[in-house]
Order: structure tokens, then C-alpha cells, then sequence
């Protein structure tokens, strides 16, 4: 009999490629190599895996079991399948290492984002679907810093070297999704409250003094800039999110008044709203404000969320009386999910990097949606937010030029020099709009 093939999945998608299997290829026999999901044990072993693995066409299992579990990496598959295959990213990581080392007759990696922030991700992923396409990550590295030293870098190249391995598959694209509705972008510019502007304005002055005392080490400067980055982005939500009072009063943040104004014309609408936050401390005060606003209970997910339970969470949403607000962690929830019962999306806070976003926004703009989605970016006018916001428009040219996008936002950042810094974050007095 001809060996299995594997699919290795992240672990919170296991119940979909479940569900899916059942619906298309109910044919197929499949089996699951995790404790999750119910069946033969025989997978935990090596001398028993030979009969775990006999009768059937399709093993899958995780990113972390395929790494632990020594027998994979001893046979050779039919066909190997990595889903979400940015989790294969760092070339340097011992999952990464450990998933490369797998044998197959074929590989396939399955990804909406081949570059999530820098290019050598993209070397990473063709390492293990053709290894020597890109040549050593030394020689990758010095040609991209090449490219990226050009006044007009030129990505043709490293573009029709690769393009011949891509199915790349667009949403816009009407011939291959003629009845996908369309999708709206819009940055929702937020004023800041009172407390918000004095707690924000004290902040930059604290690092101002910060930046003036004897420099630290180059990695203890770039730890004190995010750390005061990720201040001001907490602060822009509410003052509460900084202070951790727990004191989240709508008045007291010009998002969360934004954000009931929303919550409000999409209650009116009979429609529904997936809320996507980058913290995920901010998804249970935010739940809580929704129910005030909409008159009915919503769901969360974020990383605490048993695997089990997320697909329990997404039947309930999708469901035709299903509540009227998700609101999810970007992290835990911006990948895998179907929920195409909301046409709106909000993003209450903004991510360095533009590819995780829209993986999060795919959730509602994807197969199976019948409504022309609008999706939401909050940004405080005069804040960090709006130079992020600007940042990240600035650099999306570029991002397409290679399926991706180059350094990451932050790494700017931490790389200005203290000058440079202060104007970044400074309070624009002028658009805030305080009240």
C-alpha cells in the first residue's frame, strides 16, 4: 500500500479541515494525530504507528506533534501539507527545522501570507517547498539587502523566479470569484478624550526623558521604545487599558464612543460586526460595552480558548439567529475561521504589519459571503496611530511588488533616532480633537 500523505495544520484548525473533509471527500480516510480529537492512539508510538497509519489515505496533525514525534520524520509520505505555512517562517526555529526534515514525495504550503514581515520568510517557506530555488538564506539575505539599497528596487526578478510555483488566488479577481461582493476600507478616525490626551501627553514626556538619560545597549533602547509604543497604543484605546483599573468608561475614550456609534447604525441594520483587538485583555471590556450597545450577549475568543470550543463558537455565530457581535484577539482568531455571517469588521486597534489584518478581515470577506463587507480601522487622529496608519499605506506598494511586505513597522521605529522618535509619537495638537 502506498504511504499516507500528512497535512499539518495549527491546532485551532483541525476541527475545520474536519468539517470540511466530511463535506467535500467524505470518501477519504482520514486519521488525527492529536489528543484533541478522538480515535486510535497508536500515533504516540513508534512501534505502534505502523498500524495507527495502515488503511488510511490522510494523517493530520499539528505544528507542534509533527515536530515532537520522532517516527514522522522516519517516513516518507505520499504528499506533505502544510496549512498556514507561515508558521514555518523563521528559518532559524527548531519547529521550523524539525518540519523541513519531514519526507515526501511532493510538498504543498498553503498560505495567505508567504510574507508576513520580512523577506527571508518567503526563502523559508520555498526552502521547504524547493529547497535551493533561492540559494542559501546567506546568499538570499545579501541579495535582498542589495534589492533594498537600490534608490528604485527592481522585485521582477526575484517575482518570475517564483511565479512559476505560486496558484495564487485573489479575492478581486471576478473570474475566479464572479459572486464574491465587494469589500470597503475605510480608516475610522477616532478624537481622543480628555484623559487620554493628558495620560498620552505625559507618556511622550516620560520618554523624552527616557531617551535623554545615558544610552543603554542597543537592544535596551529598542525594549524601552516598544514598550512606550505599545503605552501609547494601550492609552489611545482607553486610559484604563494603561492604568489596568478596569475602569472602562465610554466617555473616557474616543474609540469606544466611535465604536457604540457603529455598534448602533449596524444594530439598526439588523447586520452583524466582528471586533478584532490586538490585546487580548481588551476582549471581555469590550464584549461587555457591545452588550450595552446591541441588548444582547456576544461571543470571545482569544488565546485562552480550548481548541475544542472555537468551532462551537463560530456554528453559534454563523447560525441565522446567531448573536450579533464576535469579538476576537487578533492573534488567536485572525486565521482559519469562517464567519461570513457579519459584513462589518472592525479593527479596534492597529497591527505593525497590514498581512495580519487583512488575514483577519478574510474571516468575514471570503467564500460564502453574500454582503458587501465594510471594514473599519480605528486610528486616534494626531497620535501614533495616524503616523502607523501612514506608515503602513506607504509601504503596501512595496508589499505587493513581492507577495509580502519588507521590515517590519516596529523595526522602523526602534531604529530612528531619538529625534526622530518623538516626532513619531508627538501629540498633534491641532487634529487630536480632545474634548
Amino acid at each position: 500500500m502506498d504511504a499516507p500523505s500528512l497535512l499539518i495544520v495549527p491546532a485551532s484548525l483541525m476541527a475545520n479541515w474536519k468539517a470540511e473533509i466530511q463535506r467535500f471527500a467524505p470518501s477519504l480516510r482520514i486519521a488525527f494525530a492529536h489528543p484533541s480529537e478522538p480515535g486510535p492512539r497508536g500515533w504516540r508510538q513508534a512501534d505502534t504507528s505502523e498500524a495507527f497509519l495502515k488503511g488510511n489515505d490522510l494523517i493530520i496533525t499539528t505544528y507542534g506533534q509533527a515536530a515532537r514525534l520522532g517516527w514522522m520524520a522516519a517516513k516518507t509520505w505520499n504528499l506533505l501539507v502544510l496549512d498556514e505555512a507561515q508558521a514555518i517562517k523563521n528559518a532559524g526555529a527548531k519547529q521550523t527545522r524539525a518540519i523541513k526534515a519531514l519526507r515526501a514525495r511532493a510538498r504543498i504550503a498553503l498560505t495567505g501570507t508567504p510574507v508576513e514581515n520580512r523577506l527571508g520568510e518567503l526563502w523559508s517557506i520555498f526552502d521547504f517547498i524547493n529547497p535551493g530555488l533561492l540559494g542559501n538564506l546567506t546568499e538570499f539575505g545579501r541579495y535582498v539587502k542589495r534589492l533594498e539599497g537600490a534608490g528604485n528596487p527592481d522585485f521582477a526578478p526575484l517575482r518570475q523566479l517564483v511565479a512559476p510555483y505560486l496558484l495564487r488566488r485573489l479575492k478581486t479577481d471576478r473570474r475566479i470569484l464572479p459572486d464574491l461582493p465587494d469589500k470597503t476600507e475605510v480608516t475610522a478616525w477616532c478624537p481622543l478624550a480628555k484623559p487620554q490626551a493628558a495620560h498620552y501627553q505625559r507618556a511622550v514626556q516620560e520618554l523624552a526623558e527616557r531617551l535623554e538619560e545615558p544610552s543603554p545597549n542597543p537592544m535596551q533602547r529598542r525594549g524601552l521604545v516598544l514598550a512606550f509604543m505599545m503605552r501609547l497604543k494601550q492609552i489611545c484605546n482607553h486610559p484604563a487599558h494603561w492604568l489596568g483599573n478596569g475602569a472602562f468608561h465610554p466617555a473616557e475614550s474616543g474609540k469606544f464612543l466611535r465604536l457604540t456609534e457603529l455598534a448602533e447604525e449596524i444594530a439598526s441594520r439588523q447586520e452583524r460586526v466582528l471586533v478584532f483587538t490586538q490585546f487580548r485583555e481588551m476582549t471581555l471590556p469590550l464584549e461587555d460595552h457591545l452588550r450595552g450597545v446591541f441588548g444582547r450577549p456576544g461571543l470571545v475568543l482569544d488565546g485562552s480558548t480550548p481548541v475544542a470550543q472555537r468551532q462551537r463558537l463560530v456554528s453559534e455565530f454563523q447560525r441565522d439567529d446567531g448573536p450579533p457581535f464576535f469579538v476576537l484577539s487578533l492573534k488567536a482568531g485572525g486565521t482559519g475561521l469562517n464567519l461570513t455571517a457579519a459584513s462589518h469588521v472592525i479593527h479596534f486597534d492597529r497591527w505593525w504589519n497590514p498581512a495580519v489584518e487583512n488575514q483577519a478581515t478574510d474571516r468575514a470577506f471570503r467564500i460564502g459571503q453574500k454582503r458587501n463587507v465594510l471594514v473599519h480601522k480605528f486610528a486616534c487622529r494626531g497620535t501614533i496611530e495616524e503616523r502607523i496608519d501612514q506608515l503602513l499605506r506607504s509601504k503596501r506598494e512595496l508589499a505587493d511588488s513581492v507577495l509580502g511586505s519588507t521590515d517590519g513597522a516596529e523595526k522602523l521605529i526602534t531604529e530612528m533616532s531619538n529625534s526622530e522618535i518623538l516626532e513619531f509619537v508627538s501629540l498633534d495638537l491641532d487634529s487630536i480633537g480632545a474634548d
